[in-house]
């Protein structure tokens, strides 16, 4: 039998060894180039960002849960006005009522509303051409003290203030808009968008935020014709973010402060670090959790991205061009203009074409073999993705309690190699099967045909993703023509720079991915590791035996090295596992997520436990049984919602007072009903619905006008929510159309579920989902007027 692969080496298992040798440090050196920086002492110099000095900050801010509009957010604010007049600015604080889409808003007729003190300062620059606006919002949800979401942020920019003063005066003048409100309904950033004067001239923005405690701080989504400030971003001294993440968060649901700014025009970057995610918005997210090597990549970029921005002309950056496809490398972050896209993926699908040809010519595959790799290149790709997928579906059986986390586990690093070790066992095995029938030059070929495929695929879709692709594809067939062309040690040098390109290109997007996506999308994962072995498939050839007889080697015995490497990759994923059930055990520091609210209708006096777990967890059991249902007729702030519910017993709580200050007839026999909504105890929200029978025309909450267009369902129509509602109470003016009575629903919202009758704390190594409903104590009641 002819040797069938694209390399022939004389002494194969020498070029294995060095071949494998040099792509370990590639990948090595691949990704420790994503891995933050070491954080820097307090003692740096004063021109510097330290993290330790940053911490500081952390520490104060992340004391206590500070939601917007309890007294510890009223002591942060504090705190963040004085710290900023210590560094000789004058901070102003923008105290207004802002509307905005949220997530408890979304499901209360789309309307979210709050009370907003925003804290802005200016660092006057001295021959501006713009404004760059450093932005990182300073509440926390009611379920955590915000260790890392988002006083990583506010202390950053903080810093990054005191190091700004101390250094030479900017070009540009900064200005630091630290938000309130933002985990309520984004509602300060986008007062400071539509209502300060600072914003009027739009400019660019840095936002910075964190989803987790640790990890790289990515900057994962941009303006659209990102090209000059990708440009910009390359200064800093840690560049890590990629054109793909960019593509991906456009499509997703997801929000930040950035949305509000982006949407009113600005240009500008949005950056977090996001491993670690089990802590978001829990209690865990103290400032321990936190890794200060986050910090310090997050403010080391941040400071020196802003002072690039701080001393160009804002008006080339704040005029886009294309977007740009970039990526970091060792050293560097690659970019270059979306423009080429397309000719490089149709170059890509040339050059694999050219090898078709020419390894066809030298007699190393035969059209019919080729195709029939081609359509079985498809099984490592599927089977893979879903075994990646059922091997979380078999964790989450033994362990229930991940059903609850928010994105991952506590130590999702073993569980996250297994994937890999998963992927890698398919594509092994499936080459070995495969090799002696087809031979190793047609599946290679075969595989770099599917990237160059794909190439074009996203260059379609997703171009900012096509390079995952498109370059593994090009560089791989550029290296295998070399090899057929040229001798040996040539050949094989010729291979293993065109896998280098694929292990530098993917491996970081493969560890950047799983924190992104979490163990239940692991699929992608799973999916980018076998691209990356597709790629390397002349590489994994050279441990096999080659396909000729081999003196000494029986036949039987060079099969069964050739399973080798699927035996290995099965074994690691089987310890993966089990090291991961061992090492990630819930304990009282890491705890098992459980999520209730407790809810009182003041019409009934009945009250009842709810809870909103997919699956409910042993803890909840006690309070809450059967399958979820609506509750929108009694709940109409929960829209849709199903949630599980149980008897509870009824506490003395006062109900929100709703009173009608005037009434007065309007054109187009509509009338105008000015109402009062008060709530009678202290509360993080507080809601009202008006019954579906009664047509509302147009209205205004707080002096802010509304859409009015939403139903609530459940018999309820326009609904609003409120967030950090003054202590005189919320005005509300409604034009409605025809007459007759008018039906309203009040309900307002705390966060002291454990001063209900009949709770039961939590054992420990039990916690509290990070839920914006996590806690709360609801107490309804319905007004006619």
């Amino acid at each position: 039998m002819r040797d069938a692969a694209l390399l022939r080496p004389a002494r194969r298992g020498f070029a294995a060894l060095a071949v494998l040798a040099v792509l370990a440090l590639a990948g090595f050196a691949a990704v420790r180039s994503i891995l933050p920086p070491p954080a820097v002492a307090a003692s740096a110099p004063a021109d510097e960002f330290s993290a330790e000095r940053a911490f500081q900050s952390v520490r104060t801010i992340a004391a206590l849960p500070h939601p917007a509009g309890s007294a510890a957010n009223d002591r942060v604010r504090d705190y963040l006005v004085e710290t900023l007049r210590g560094l000789g600015l004058s901070p102003q604080v923008q105290d207004t009522v802002s509307v905005q889409g949220g997530e408890l808003s979304a499901s209360a007729g789309g309307t979210g509303l709050a009370r907003v003190r925003n804290v802005v300062a200016v660092i006057p620059g001295s021959a501006s051409t713009g404004r760059i606006f450093l932005v990182a919002h300073y509440d926390s949800a009611q379920t955590g003290p915000g260790g890392n979401d988002d006083a990583a942020g506010t202390s950053t920019i903080l810093e990054t203030a005191r190091a700004l003063t101390k250094g030479a005066k900017p070009r540009n003048d900064v200005v630091l808009v630290l938000t309130d409100a933002e985990e309520a309904c984004l509602c300060g950033a986008e007062a400071f968008v539509r209502q300060n004067e600072l914003a009027r001239e739009g400019g660019v923005v840095l936002n910075l935020e964190a989803r987790g405690s640790s990890g790289p701080a990515i900057m994962f989504e941009t303006s659209e014709g990102n090209a000059k400030l990708v440009g910009a971003y390359a200064h800093a001294p840690y560049p890590v973010g990629t054109s793909f993440a960019v593509e991906i968060y456009r499509r997703l649901p997801n929000d930040t402060d950035f949305t509000s700014f982006r949407e009113a025009g600005f240009a500008g970057l949005n950056s977090a670090y996001i491993d670690g995610a089990a802590v978001y918005h829990a209690p865990t997210d103290l400032p321990s959790s936190m890794d200060r090597d986050s910090l310090q990549h997050h403010g080391a970029n941040a400071l020196a991205v802003t002072r690039e921005l701080a001393g160009i002309d804002l008006d080339e950056v704040r005029h886009p061009g294309g977007d740009a496809t970039y990526f970091p490398v060792p050293g560097l972050l690659v970019r270059y203009p979306g423009g080429l896209v397309w000719p490089l993926a149709v170059l890509a699908v040339l050059a694999v074409g050219a090898l078709a040809v020419l390894a066809r010519r030298r007699g190393r595959l035969t059209g019919k073999r080729l195709a029939i790799a081609g359509a079985l290149t498809l099984a490592p790709i599927v089977v893979s993705v879903v075994l990646a997928q059922l091997f979380w579906t078999v964790l989450t059986l033994i362990r229930p309690e991940y059903g609850a986390l928010p994105i991952d586990p506590y130590r999702p690093g073993f569980y996250r190699v297994a994937v890999v070790a998963i992927a890698a066992a398919v594509v092994f095995c499936w080459f070995a099967l495969l090799r002696r029938r087809l031979g190793a030059a047609a599946l290679a070929v075969a595989g770099l045909g599917w990237l160059a495929g794909l190439g074009v695929l996203l260059a379609a879709l997703t171009p900012g993703g096509a390079y995952l692709a498109t370059l593994p594809a090009l560089a791989g067939a550029l290296a295998a023509l070399v090899a057929l062309l040229v001798r040996e040690w040539a050949a094989t040098a010729a291979i293993t720079v065109g896998a280098g390109v694929a292990v530098v290109i993917l491996l970081p997007t493969v560890v950047m991915l799983f924190p992104a996506l979490g163990m239940g999308m692991g699929a992608a994962g799973a999916f980018l590791t076998v691209l990356l072995l597709l790629a390397l498939l002349p590489v994994i050839d050279l441990i096999h035996p080659s396909a000729e007889p081999v003196q000494g080697l029986p036949a039987l015995r060079a099969r069964r090295r050739g399973t080798l490497a699927t035996l290995v990759a099965a074994l690691v994923a089987i310890a993966c596992t089990v090291a991961g059930l061992v090492v990630d055990r819930f304990d009282a520091d890491h705890p098992a997520l459980t999520q209730l609210m407790y809810a009182l209708d003041a019409d009934t006096g009945k009250a009842q436990w709810l809870s909103s777990e997919a699956s409910t967890q042993e803890w909840t059991s006690r309070y809450v049984s059967g399958d979820p249902k609506p509750v929108a007729e009694t709940l109409p702030s929960f829209g849709a919602a199903e949630l599980r519910t149980g008897p509870a017993q009824a506490a003395v709580l006062p109900a929100p007072e709703v009173t009608e200050e005037s009434e007065v007839p309007a054109a187009n026999g509509d009338r105008v009903v000015s109402l009062l909504l008060k709530p009678q105890r202290a509360v993080r929200f507080t809601t009202l619905h008006v019954a579906a029978a009664t047509q509302v025309v147009s209205a205004t909450i707080g002096g802010q006008t509304v859409p009015v267009g939403k139903s609530a369902g459940g018999g309820w129509g326009f609904g609003f929510v409120f967030h950090a509602p003054p202590a005189e109470g919320v005005k509300v003016v409604l034009t409605i159309h025809g007459t007759g009575p008018v039906k309203v629903r009040a309900m307002d919202a705390s966060d002291n579920i454990t001063e209900m009758p009949g709770f039961q704390a939590r054992p420990s190594g039990v916690g509290v989902l990070g839920s914006h409903s996590s806690e709360m104590v609801a107490v309804t009641k319905t007004y006619n007027f």
